[in-house]
């Protein structure tokens, strides 16, 4: 074959952005799923678009050992209601990933995620086994039914920014990489995705480890009648064994007033470029030649970013910054703009191009915009940057504000900043405050820095 150099790799391996995601989506149930689950299309192409992103990855920085490595993995949540395909497009992923890791958050443990420590009873020495996240180093861990994780979600914080699992037990203390992209999903608590609140209130799951995510989508069942005719059409006719796909669109519907840089679309969306038009055929590419390709773009290709590029990512970072700068609301911070970088380094090595440009971060832009938005959409199609997944939904936001300027007045009354949990119960009765879950609205207020728990049942009050 024709020998090519490092530096221009695609002078051999000649690909578009939407001829991959056609090939990876034709090759494993994805372009199935598109039309064999609820979601809408312009979902469906962005959530897809962007675990393509994650199988890619971004480029390592500082991998040297007297500098702070930054990773360039991203990491990838999909919640929604149950039935939607998530479970498929995490076997997809793992199947076309050159290191492929699936697991089921019901049936794994913290040292399965990890390491653990076992002792040959034959010799009495100590070995360590990986678990997931280490078998999975330089690849992908798929992790399916994230919410039934418990108490096993804390071991992926460490494995998750700083890309490395540490263990100290029984004298030994070792740290083993864990450098690979989570894609993680999960179905809100109740069974049905509830808009009034927030993520981390639909997966009672901590804002820290949502935190890590780059780009978190709500994949909502919502009845539409054209669409679930196609969807009722394509799976009849793929038990019947035709195998036939609907060509039709649906159309968006663009009469929202659009006030927000979150509600911005381009002239020609991502989505719908994309989208297959009728009459078209696509040849599809095997699978094992798609893992080789990306094989050889994750180890050959470091793209970086160009002046255009960074311009671009810089404005929307700044433009989201202006837009959350009230007092309540919780601010856009730093780890976002690192995922735009990553995401667009990964959209110009999907093309094996060694700079990144503007077209790259457009499109990277349009898919951080649709995260967000459904981020902080209240459910009525109103933005509210006063919520996001570290905050409050729009119900106990009320509440808390009540409740911590009532715990203000009584702590002025009888000067004193710590109340225990029967003093707190005691005055959200008086203002007639009825919460099914008491403790979780005071765990949210000691997330979001109103109380600080002292104790055992104890909170001081931190606005004083």
């Amino acid at each position: 074959g024709q020998s090519t150099s490092k530096s221009q790799p695609y002078a051999y391996w000649e690909a578009s952005f939407s001829d991959i995601l056609f090939i990876f989506f034709l090759t494993n149930f994805l372009a199935y799923m598109i039309y064999s689950s609820s979601l809408h299309p312009y979902t469906a192409f962005l959530v897809k678009a962007a675990l393509v992103l994650a199988l890619f990855g971004g480029r390592q920085k500082n991998i040297n050992k007297n500098s702070v490595p930054v990773r360039g993995d991203p990491h990838v949540l999909m919640v929604g209601d149950p039935g939607l395909g998530k479970s498929q497009m995490l076997q997809a992923v793992c199947n076309v990933a050159p290191r492929g890791i699936y697991v089921c958050g019901n049936s794994t443990s913290s040292t399965g995620l990890t390491v653990t420590l076992s002792r040959d009873s034959a010799t009495g020495d100590y070995a360590l086994e990986a678990g997931a996240l280490v078998l999975a180093d330089q690849g992908i861990c798929c992790i399916d039914e994230f919410d039934k994780l418990g108490n096993q979600q804390q071991a992926l914080l460490e494995a998750m920014e700083q890309q490395s699992v540490s263990l100290a037990k029984a004298g030994i203390v070792s740290s083993l990489p864990a450098r690979t992209s989570v894609v993680a999903a999960a179905n809100p608590i109740g069974g049905h995705y509830n808009r009034g609140r927030t993520v981390s209130e639909n997966l009672k799951m901590g804002s820290a480890l949502l935190s890590r995510f780059d780009v978190v989508f709500l994949l909502l069942d919502i009845p539409n009648e054209s669409h679930d005719r196609r969807v009722s059409e394509h799976v009849m006719a793929n038990r019947a064994g035709k195998g036939r796909m609907s060509s039709s669109v649906v159309s968006r519907d663009n009469s929202q007033l659009e006030s927000s840089v979150l509600l911005e679309h381009s002239d020609l969306p991502l989505s719908e470029r994309l989208q297959v038009s009728a009459g078209e055929t696509v040849d599809s590419i095997p699978s094992c030649l798609l893992r080789k390709y990306i094989s050889y773009a994750r180890q050959y290709v470091q793209p970086s970013l160009s002046s255009e590029a960074a311009e671009t990512l810089q404005h929307f970072y700044l433009s989201l910054r202006a837009q959350g700068q009230s007092a309540d609301a919780t601010p856009i911070t730093t780890r976002q703009l690192e995922s735009l970088i990553r995401l667009t380094e990964a959209r110009a090595r999907l093309e094996l191009r060694e700079t990144a440009n503007k077209s790259d971060a457009d499109d990277v832009v349009e898919i951080m915009k649709h995260s967000l938005a459904d981020t902080y959409s209240d459910g009525l199609g109103n933005l509210d940057f006063e919520r996001s997944q570290l905050g409050s939904g729009m119900s106990q936001r009320s509440v808390a504000k009540r409740l911590v300027h009532a715990l203000h007045m009584h702590a002025q009354k009888t000067n004193q900043k710590e109340f225990d949990l029967q003093t707190i119960r005691s005055v959200a009765d008086k203002l007639n405050i009825k919460v099914m879950d008491f403790e979780g609205l005071l765990s949210s207020l000691n997330e979001q820095g109103f109380l600080l728990k002292k104790g055992a049942k104890v909170y001081q009050l931190q606005t004083v």
